[in-house]
């Protein structure tokens, strides 16, 4: 629990401001909230985030996740994700530490790790590509480690990529190792819906019809189906929503673009058709929606 505590002090003082802070470790990052938040729709790509305080809910396809001060979320692929803030307040709020995971990193510490004989668990019978871990007190002190580090940025080249490598360590060894064995292995079967999920995300406005998603991820038409799934908590088609709305939201409040553009923009060939999938998707019509995200980007 101290350790715990010496995290949260550090996250506080590295990330004064609510939001997400994007530090001198390309890999890391902090999250800060001084109040209970609306759902927040974003992607998350394969991480390891550790609450220090506060508490949150994660949603991800049908599936939902909750997490607070001493556990963490394991993600392994690329996945849509709705956040909500249930424990915070000013003297109080929620910190987390978000740290990406290097695929190659992994399958470099796993080749040493599988030399020296360390057994390798089964994948969780769920196939989810997403886990709770409880953090050990191992864990949290190297956490604790690679924040100080922020505060000697002379000694980030030598003494990061060391405290990365320990994090990683202590997660492949942990309750949710499974799941990043998995995303380290190409072949596996999280890594080829892995594959099938970075074309998607590349190829999100384009036409794709299962039977070439199932090829790129190397399975039959149904097999892929039932183990997108399984890992995603949604099928392909969905998945694929998700994303084109994500999109559409960015170029909406970045670039200035109406709804209908968005539409046009992402894929949808009806702006109809990109209004009802936007209030299925986020309860509210475009045009609403747009106006609380700009008040929002001015505050």
């Amino acid at each position: 629990m101290e350790k715990l505590a010496e995290l949260n002090a550090l996250i506080a003082h590295h990330a004064p401001a609510d939001g997400t802070r994007q530090t001198a470790l390309p890999a890391l990052s902090f999250i800060r909230s001084n109040a209970v938040s609306e759902p927040l729709h974003t992607l998350y790509d394969p991480s390891f985030c550790l609450v220090a305080g506060g508490r949150k809910r994660a949603r991800i396809g049908e599936r939902e996740f909750v997490y607070d001060a001493g556990s963490s979320l394991v993600v392994g692929i690329d996945l849509p994700v709705i956040g909500v803030v249930t424990e915070a307040r000013p003297d109080a709020p929620y910190l987390c530490l978000k740290l990406s995971l290097d695929r190659a990193a992994l399958a470099d510490l796993l080749l040493e790790l599988d030399a020296d004989g360390h057994a390798s668990p089964p994948l969780p019978a769920s196939g989810s590509a997403a886990g709770i871990v409880k953090a050990s007190g191992a864990l949290v002190d190297a956490c604790v480690r690679l924040v100080h580090l922020l505060d000697a940025p002379h000694d980030i080249a030598v003494l990061a990529p060391l405290i990365e490598r320990e994090i990683l360590y202590r997660l492949i060894t942990g309750s949710q190792g499974a799941i990043l064995r998995q995303i380290a292995n190409g072949e596996s079967r999280l890594g080829r819906i892995g594959r099938a999920i970075d074309h998607l995300r590349r190829n999100y406005g384009e036409p794709l019809p299962i039977e070439a998603l199932a090829g790129i991820a190397g399975m039959s038409p149904s097999s892929f189906h039932e183990h997108f799934r399984a890992a995603t908590g949604m099928s392909p088609l969905q998945f694929r929503t998700r994303i084109r709305m994500h999109e559409a939201r960015r170029l909406m409040v970045m670039e200035g673009l109406t709804a209908a553009e968005a539409g046009f923009r992402v894929g949808y060939e009806s702006p109809s058709q990109f209004s009802r999938d936007h209030v299925r998707i986020y309860s509210n019509p475009p045009r609403k929606d747009l106006a609380r995200m700009q008040a929002e980007a001015a505050l």
